[in-house]
Order: C-alpha cells, then sequence, then structure tokens
C-alpha cells in the first residue's frame, strides 16, 4: 500500500511538474498587463538564435545531437540569465524538451514564433517565396502549420505565449529575406494585407480553440495598415511589433491603445553596433538607443503613470548574425554593408545613404567556431546596460516613475563601455589583433605502392623522368602557414604559403599540386644540372577586402569568385572561378580583383586581372545595372587586354581562347506569371580580317572574319504557376560573338544547356511538373547548330581541322546536337534545394535523389582539340572524334538519417567519346559513396570501363577496367561533406586493373639495361595487368 501512495504522488507531482503555467492579460481600467499563473510579467526578452561563424539559415541547432544542443544552450542561456532576460523568441522548429529544458535549469520563458509564410511556402511541391494569402491552398497550409503548432506545444513547461509572423506586412512589399528600406502601402498592397490580416485573425481563433493558456500575439511591422488589424484582427490577444524608429518610440503606445485597444508587445528593436560614417564598431551608439527604447518600454508598462499597455519587449539580437548580408556569400566574413537607411539613428545617418548593418545587431559579438562546431560570445556595452536595467521591476509594490527614472539615471553607458572593454580585448586577442597567423596545417602521408604488368620499375631509374618512378615506399609533408592582416575594421588580407617537405615520386596518382617540389633537370652550357629543391616555398591562395563608402573592393589569388549571371550578365561574360580540387591538381592560378559601387557608383561593378578564372587572358570587365520602370537593364563590357603564352597553359581544362573584345546588353522584367528577358552581344572585334577555312561541298574555302560576325541575341522566356514551371529560349551568335556558358539554373537541374559559344543557332525548351510536394518530373529539349560547321576529318590538304590555337574560331561544344533529357527529383525537404552548390552539407531529408537520362544526337563531328604531350607542351589534334549519338544516366542519393549518421551517393552509367582524335566508344558506369558517422567518414568509388582521374586520360582515351578506391578516416571534430582542411588521421587504398588501353600497362615491358638479358615476350595470352596504392595520412589543421 505505501508503495501505492508513493507511486500516486511521485505520478503526480511529475504531472504538476510538467503542466504548463496559465498565461494571461490582465486589465485594469486602462491599464493592461502579462501575467502568469497569476504574477505579474514584464517581457524582458531577447531574440535569440544559434549560427556559428560559416552558416546561414540553412543550419539548425535542434538538428544536431542532444550532447551538442545541451551545450550549446547552457553556454547562451547562463549569460542571457545574468543580464535578466526572462524570455527568448525563437521560431517554431524548437522541440519541446528544449523549451522546458531552458525554463526548468535557467528560468527563462520561450515566446514560439511561426513565420507564417513571412519567407515563402512551398505549395504543391512548388517553392512561392512570396505569399499570397488570399490563395485558398495557402490558407489551407498556414491555418494547419498554426494548428498544429497550439496542439504540439499546448502544455509545454516554460512556454509563454505564441506568435505568427514576422513583419509580414512588409513581405507584401520585399521579394527577399533581407531587410530593406521600409515601405510605405498602396492600393495594391492595401488589399493584399486585408487578405492576410483576415487570416492571422482565423488562425488565432482556431489556435485559441486548442489553447486557452497562452495569448496569441501577431507579428507586425512597426504600426503599417493599423486600421486594417484593428478591423481585421480582433480576436488577437497581443499586438507584437518589430520598431526601428531609433532612440524614441514617439507616439506608437498611444496611437495602438487608441486605434487597437490592445497591449503591445515589442517583437523586435534595437540597433547595430556598427557606424558607417566612421566605419567601425561603435558599441556606446548601440547601447545608447537600447537604454532609451527600454526606459519607453518600462515607463508605459501598467502601473507608470503613461499609456499602460506595455507588455515588454525583445531586444534585436543576442549574437552578430554574420550571414544576415547576403545571406548565402561570405558567411566567414563579417560585412559592414548597409543594406537600409533609417534616419531615426541620427549617431551615423546621412540623407541618401545606406546606415543599417545587419550584421552587427548583436549585443554580444561572436566569436571563430571552433573544431567541435560551437564559439564563444564576447558582451558589449549594451549588454551590461541591459544587465543593470533588467535589475528594475516595473511591477514591483514600490515602483514607480521617480524610481524607475533614478534606476536609468544609475544604468550608465561609461561603465558599460568600460565593462565591455575586457570583452573586447578578449575578442581581439583570439582574433589575433591587427596582425595574426590564421592558419597552421601540416599533411604527413605514406605511399605504398604495388602492380603487375605494368611499366613503373621496382626501383628508381635517375636516367628517367617518368613518374610514378618506382614501385614500394615513399612519403611526402606538405606545411601550410596562413597570415590575416586586419589594418581596420573595414579591410582585411590574407595569405597562405605551402612549404614543402619531401615530395614522393611513387604514387599512382601523379599529378598533385606538391609535385611542382620534384627534382628537374635544366640545360646549361655547362650540361644538364639537376635541381632537386626546386620551388619549395610557395603562395598557396591570397585574398583581401576593403569595404568603403564608396565601393567594396574584393582581391583574390586562387581563391575564386562567383559568376554575375542572376544579375544580368545573360551571356556569361564573366566565368565563375570555383573548381574544386582541380585547381591544386594541376596548379592553377586565378588572379585579380572585382569593386563593387556603391551610393552614387551603385549598380556599377567592375573586375581586373592578369587571370579572373583559370585559362582566362589579362582582361577587365565592366557591368552596370539600373531599373527602367519595371525593367531591369545591364550592360557588360569586357576587354582582353593581353593574349595569354600557350606555354603559361597548364590543363585542357583550362585553356586561353583568342583575345578579343566583347559587350552585352540585357533587359527583364516580369508579366504577371511571364518572365521575360532579351539581349544582345557585340563579340570579337580583334579578329576581324583573321582567315579560316571552311568547306563548300568537298573545296576548301578560305574566308574572313567581318563585322557581321560580331552580332548576336538571345530571348528568353518563363513561365511559373501552380505544380507547372516552363521555359524557352533561343540564340543566334555570330562566328566570333562567344559569350560563356550559362551558369544560371532555371528551376532545376537540368545538364542540357546554352554553351555560349559563338558560331551557332540554338533553341531550348523545357517543364518541371510537381507531381506531389515531394515528386517533379521535368523534361527539357535542345537544339543547336553551328553556322559555319566543322572542318571534316581526313580533309585534304592544304585544309585542316580548325583550332583554338591558329584560328579565330572552332567547333566544339557547340557541334550539332539534337538533345532530350527527362530529370526526376524526389525531395520531401524542398526548402533545401537538391540543385543548390551547397546541397551535400545542407540537405536534411532522411532520403532524397534526383536522376536524369540525357540523350544527344550528334550527326557530325567538331574540330580539333588541343592536348598536352608528355613534357604539358600543347599542340592539336589531327582527327576528332567521329558523329556519334551519345547518352548518360545520372543519379544522386542523399539520406541524412540523424545528425550524427549521413550517406551520399553518385551513380552513373552511359557511354562516351574522348575529346582528342579517338574513334573509340567507350561504355562506362560507376559511382562513389561519402558516408559520415560521428567523427568518422568512409569514402569509397568504384569505375567500370572509364577514364582516369586526369585531364590527358580523356584527351588520348586512356580507360581502366575497373577503378576502385576506398579512404576511411576519422577527425576531431565533425567531418565536412566537401573536401576541406581538417585535422584528421586516415588510410585510403587505391586499385586498378589495366588493359592495352590503359596508361603504364605492358606485359611484355622489359627495363633497359636488364642483365642478363631477357627475350622480348610476345603480348598475347597475357591478362590485365594492375597498379594499387595504399596511402596513410595525418592531417593537422589549425585555424581557418
Amino acid at each position: 500500500m505505501k508503495k501505492i501512495i508513493f507511486l500516486l504522488i511521485f505520478c503526480s507531482s511529475i504531472n504538476s511538474f510538467s503542466q504548463a503555467e496559465k498565461v494571461t492579460i490582465q486589465k485594469n481600467n486602462s491599464d493592461q498587463r502579462l501575467t502568469v499563473d497569476g504574477r505579474d510579467f514584464i517581457v524582458n526578452g531577447m531574440n535569440w538564435d544559434y549560427f556559428p561563424i560559416g552558416t546561414n539559415y540553412t543550419y539548425s541547432l535542434w538538428k544536431q545531437p542532444d550532447a551538442f544542443i545541451q551545450q550549446a544552450l547552457d553556454d547562451e542561456m547562463g549569460l542571457l540569465k545574468n543580464m535578466g532576460v526572462n524570455t527568448i523568441r525563437v521560431y517554431s522548429g524548437m522541440p519541446k524538451k528544449w523549451i522546458e529544458y531552458i525554463h526548468t535549469n535557467y528560468g527563462i520563458y520561450t515566446m514560439l514564433n511561426h513565420s507564417f509564410g513571412r519567407y515563402g511556402l512551398t505549395i504543391d511541391g512548388v517553392w512561392k517565396p512570396n505569399t499570397e494569402y488570399s490563395d485558398a491552398k495557402t490558407r489551407e497550409l498556414l491555418l494547419k502549420e498554426a494548428t498544429e503548432m497550439a496542439s504540439e506545444y499546448k502544455n509545454t513547461k516554460g512556454l509563454l505565449l505564441f506568435l505568427l509572423g514576422n513583419e509580414n506586412n512588409y513581405g507584401l512589399f520585399w521579394d527577399g529575406a533581407e531587410t530593406e528600406n521600409i515601405p510605405v502601402k498602396d492600393r495594391k498592397s492595401t488589399a493584399r494585407a486585408r487578405s492576410m490580416y483576415k487570416l492571422f485573425n482565423e488562425a488565432v481563433v482556431k489556435m485559441k480553440a486548442i489553447d486557452s493558456n497562452h495569448p496569441m500575439a501577431i507579428c507586425n511591422g512597426d504600426l503599417l495598415f493599423l486600421d486594417i488589424v484593428a478591423e481585421e484582427c480582433k480576436d488577437v490577444d497581443i499586438l507584437g511589433t518589430n520598431v526601428y524608429r531609433g532612440v524614441s518610440f514617439g507616439d506608437l503606445f498611444e496611437r495602438v491603445k487608441k486605434e487597437y485597444g490592445k497591449p503591445v508587445l515589442f517583437t523586435e528593436f534595437g540597433s547595430d553596433a556598427f557606424n558607417v560614417l566612421t566605419n567601425q564598431e561603435d558599441q556606446n551608439a548601440q547601447a545608447f538607443y537600447l537604454k532609451g527604447n527600454w526606459k519607453e518600454i518600462y515607463e508605459n508598462a501598467a502601473g507608470l503613470g503613461k499609456a499602460g499597455n506595455s507588455l515588454g519587449g525583445f531586444t534585436f539580437q543576442f549574437s552578430d548574425g554574420w550571414w544576415k548580408y547576403g545571406q548565402t556569400k561570405n558567411l566567414d566574413q563579417h560585412d559592414s554593408n548597409a543594406s537600409w537607411s533609417n534616419g531615426g539613428y541620427q549617431k551615423d545617418f546621412t540623407e541618401g545613404q545606406n546606415n543599417m548593418n545587419e550584421e552587427w545587431f548583436g549585443i554580444c559579438a561572436k566569436g571563430p567556431t571552433n573544431e567541435k562546431g560551437f564559439y564563444q560570445l564576447y558582451p558589449r556595452s549594451a549588454y551590461y546596460v541591459l544587465k543593470d536595467i533588467h535589475k528594475f521591476n516595473p511591477f514591483a509594490e514600490t515602483a514607480n516613475k521617480a524610481k524607475m527614472n533614478t534606476h536609468f539615471d544609475e544604468a550608465n553607458l561609461m561603465d558599460a563601455s568600460l565593462r565591455a572593454r575586457a570583452d573586447k580585448a578578449a575578442l581581439a586577442s583570439n582574433d589575433g589583433g591587427i596582425l595574426k597567423i590564421s592558419n597552421l596545417r601540416a599533411e604527413f602521408t605514406t605511399f605504398n605502392t604495388g602492380g603487375s604488368l605494368i611499366t613503373t620499375p621496382k626501383s628508381d631509374d635517375p636516367a628517367t623522368t617518368n613518374f610514378p618512378n618506382k614501385l614500394g615506399f615513399d612519403h611526402m609533408q606538405s606545411y601550410f602557414v596562413g597570415f590575416e592582416g586586419n589594418p581596420s575594421s573595414n579591410m582585411k588580407a590574407n595569405v597562405n604559403f605551402n612549404i614543402l617537405g619531401r615530395v614522393a615520386e611513387n604514387p599512382i596518382n601523379e599529378i598533385f599540386y606538391e609535385n611542382r617540389g620534384r627534382a628537374q633537370t635544366f640545360s646549361t652550357p655547362d650540361g644538364p644540372i639537376v635541381v632537386s629543391d626546386f620551388n619549395r616555398v610557395q603562395v598557396y591562395n591570397a585574398s583581401y577586402s576593403w569595404n568603403a563608402k564608396d565601393f567594396d573592393l574584393r582581391g583574390f589569388y586562387r581563391t575564386g569568385h562567383y559568376h554575375w549571371g542572376y544579375e544580368g550578365d545573360f551571356f556569361a561574360l564573366y566565368s565563375e572561378a570555383n573548381y574544386g580540387p582541380n585547381l591544386d591538381i594541376y596548379n592553377g592560378e586565378t588572379l585579380g580583383f572585382e569593386i563593387d559601387g556603391k551610393r552614387s557608383l551603385k549598380g556599377l561593378k567592375a573586375a581586373f586581372g592578369p587571370q579572373l578564372w583559370w585559362g582566362a587572358n589579362p582582361a577587365y570587365l565592366l557591368k552596370y545595372g539600373t531599373k527602367l520602370g519595371k525593367v531591369d537593364a545591364t550592360a557588360v563590357y569586357h576587354e582582353d587586354i593581353n593574349q595569354v603564352e600557350i606555354s603559361e597553359t597548364v590543363s585542357s581544362i583550362a585553356f586561353p581562347v583568342p583575345k578579343t573584345r566583347r559587350a552585352t546588353i540585357h533587359f527583364k522584367t516580369k508579366l504577371g506569371n511571364l518572365g521575360v528577358e532579351a539581349g544582345g552581344i557585340w563579340a570579337g572585334q580583334p579578329l576581324n580580317g583573321r582567315e579560316f577555312q571552311m568547306m563548300d561541298g568537298n573545296i576548301v574555302k578560305v574566308d574572313k572574319i567581318n563585322n557581321k560576325d560580331n552580332w548576336g541575341g538571345k530571348a528568353k522566356l518563363t513561365f511559373s504557376k501552380g505544380r507547372f514551371n516552363a521555359y524557352t529560349q533561343g540564340a543566334v551568335q555570330g562566328l566570333v560573338a562567344n559569350g560563356g556558358a550559362d551558369n544560371v539554373q532555371t528551376f532545376t537541374g537540368w545538364r542540357l544547356k546554352d554553351t555560349g559559344s559563338g558560331n551557332q543557332m540554338n533553341f531550348l525548351a523545357g517543364f518541371t511538373y510537381n507531381v506531389n510536394s515531394n515528386l517533379q518530373i521535368a523534361p527539357n529539349f535542345l537544339w543547336q547548330k553551328p553556322i559555319v560547321e566543322a572542318m571534316p576529318n581526313g580533309v585534304d590538304a592544304p585544309g585542316r581541322l580548325r583550332n583554338v590555337l591558329d584560328d579565330p574560331f572552332f567547333v566544339r561544344a557547340n557541334r550539332e546536337t539534337v538533345g532530350g533529357e527527362l530529370l526526376i527529383t524526389f525531395d520531401p525537404t524542398p526548402a533545401t534545394w537538391m540543385y543548390e552548390w551547397n546541397n551535400d552539407m545542407v540537405e536534411d531529408a532522411k532520403f532524397a535523389f534526383s536522376t536524369g537520362f540525357v540523350y544527344r544526337k550528334l550527326p557530325t563531328t567538331m574540330d580539333a582539340a588541343i592536348g598536352f604531350l608528355a613534357n604539358r607542351t600543347a599542340f592539336a589534334f589531327a582527327k576528332s572524334a567521329p558523329a556519334q549519338n551519345l547518352w548518360e544516366s545520372n543519379t544522386r542519393i542523399v539520406s541524412k538519417l540523424s545528425p550524427d549518421l549521413g550517406m551520399i551517393a553518385n551513380i552513373y552509367f552511359g557511354n562516351g567519346q574522348a575529346n582528342g582524335d579517338s574513334e573509340r566508344i567507350i561504355n562506362r558506369m560507376g559511382g562513389d559513396l561519402r558516408v559520415i558517422y560521428k567523427k568518422v567518414k568512409v569514402v569509397s568509388s568504384l569505375k567500370i570501363n572509364d577514364w582516369g582521374p586526369f585531364d590527358y586520360h580523356r584527351d588520348f582515351n586512356l580507360t581502366y577496367p575497373v577503378q576502385s578506391s576506398i579512404d576511411i578516416s576519422t577527425s576531431v571534430g565533425k567531418p565536412n561533406w566537401f573536401i576541406l582542411p581538417d585535422t584528421k588521421i586516415g588510410i585510403m587504398g587505391i586499385w586498378r586493373s589495366l588493359d592495352q588501353y590503359s596508361p603504364r600497362y605492358s606485359p611484355t615491358f622489359v627495363p633497359a639495361n636488364t642483365f642478363p638479358a631477357v627475350p622480348v615476350l610476345t603480348p598475347v595470352g597475357f591478362g590485365n595487368g594492375s597498379e594499387w596504392e595504399i596511402r596513410t595520412y595525418i592531417h593537422i589543421n589549425i585555424g581557418k
């Protein structure tokens, strides 16, 4: 019986402990206040999130392992509790157990916020970036999500209230998530706003039917549409509002009281901590604005003699958001670009200029991310001011206006500034100040190799310079050291050096970054000299940035940059310069700088450099974009300054084209659901007058480039409605009117795209249809034809195939093609788009895949390709691959089963042609698999009858019957899906079989000077050879 009584008492206490408190709005005469189980409660709130530097909105703390989440919460909630915060604002998706954990351990409540379509919705599997609240399916989805949230969280201990939206009224004007200037209502927005507020109220009514213990609030942008709010949102309990008016909220409290009658809760307010006039951090200004804001919030609380309708507020925000400007780029850069203007912040306001810096709103600065994914916060002056302010309770029995004024007078800004100096110094010491060592990396690798029926000798022959030079054991050391300079808050420079130890000479993948340090033989008047320590120290990469008032400058050396395709560069004159591991493998280079104009120069961009992208000629580009009514207009100009010497080229992957001069113009607009783009190109004028060969029947004729060959045009239409998206585009480009390959992704990840080459006419069309919210089918079509066909194989002299070395134009990627494609995508989490460049990292589906089939009808041949001899001398092939229809299938599978376990696989099969002159068609297949489990990463691949890993393999049609590899490693922190520097230890194995089409295969090979002599054997009857490598490695990485 005692056990039964004890069990009943225990269950009762557990039930009492987990039961949610009753939160209500109490009215006394004209005053209104929030109560929690009958206790008056002032909201000392904070907008809180957790985004390590280098991440953005795709990162979710709640998808990390529980131990990680708990550590992150313990790090941050202790700081919040210390400064007197009693409530945090968090977006929906936060699990119940962590709301309860925070409240139980730190006494902090949570306001749970559903964005209510503010940043777009997925309707019928189609992402809609701008929500239309009058749409029936939109209404159905939002009501469903709101009521599900109420049902799931209604009994959550520590939940204070529900909030719907985030300044959704501004979203009626803005297209994206980035903050812009505060809009002004017009007739169209007013009609849309009424539909939105009606839906807000309908959602609140349904949520109240589920949960009567928690108030329901909406989040408005300031008081825009307050009249409609008062008419349509009568069942809403609290008006939440994001307000940025500077040091004072002005008449806001009285207006809400008179025009709406509901209590007001400031869901966002505050100031950034960066001064655009001085171009440096300004902690004191931020603290000044927040002190003034909180004083008005308290003095308008119930019982203090003013409006009596203030429930409190949520300071924006706890820590800096390094991803806010640009959203997806420069995520590890604390950007000081001001993205919007606000005259209320007079300390750095200038008429007509932006002064609000989205990445600097934190009352705490953010430290670097460590190897486990955590970061440390460094409080600014505002933290200490708020800590003093929040000690005052406006609902205390002894509280009055006089005591409140005294309390705020004692909250000294200078004292807070002095206290914050230690935190600033700690962050600076962590950063290294003006000059620091930013990176130290050491890579130690051993290679053990073997094989059969191959030319690789068992021991090195000093008389030869072939690699691999032997079978057996070798080792390598490669060191990297980086330096970072920060002469001011708006300027940064980085340079990283590579220092070689020993360079291995036996790896079977013989081309790699460090192989520049191998011993080399040089001819001199005194005979050949062997230099064994050649090029041991080299700049690996470098970058710099300078954010000035009128421009942003970014310089790069082997660090890459993005293209301008989404900014009006319709003909892709400015190529992207991100090449993955290939830039290192071939020791390629990119070098130059970019400038983005601001203020009076807004819309202007420029790029200049010796090699703006890999293989480019020295050049400069200018781009200017503006808006002409509802039309976006862009002009781009490109001028090559010089022609790159062929001897400087290191790979057929990136080969320079003839020196050119180009200009384009582009217009883009939207007519309802229809997008319209059109543009023209003028290019290749320096090539005018150059001769070229062409066929007239069986006769070789010689012609010259003239003015009409410089012109081209292109048009594109897009249509989006419901589950259906479609596009069509076409272009005609003269013989030397060369643009670049299309980098823009239209609707999905199709492979058939415009090559951008001159000497062609093309037409493309495709559509996507969402069968449901998870499944999409997308057929695509391409037709292209050169204006002047390729020279035929076997043409009699003096005829020959054209090539990039000797001719003004040639036919390669623009060969005659009729292509069809079908792409099928299954993705239950479409917010993490399958075809985004970083999807490997951000995809969160338990299972998602894309599979595509491409068929190309190729009825004609091409002009000559460029190859490299063993000494890397470039030459033009005498012939090209024959006319041949090609097909391929590619499948990508992503599975993130848990925060600890994920898998990504790629599978392909089809036929293929070499780049060079081989007539052999190969039928190939293969795939790779990457698995990460906690701190262990496994990477494996298998290829059947495919080309080897380097450019010359495909150039000369060199294939292996089987290629396989496996790499197993464990890291100090969580491994990355990309190949990035990391501290890890691992072992890798490579095995290949060799046949008559494989390099180094020689079943009858006898090393020179073999004694006693071995008779020459016939190769008949020999099977496949093989070569293998076992590699062990230790990588130590400190810093970025």
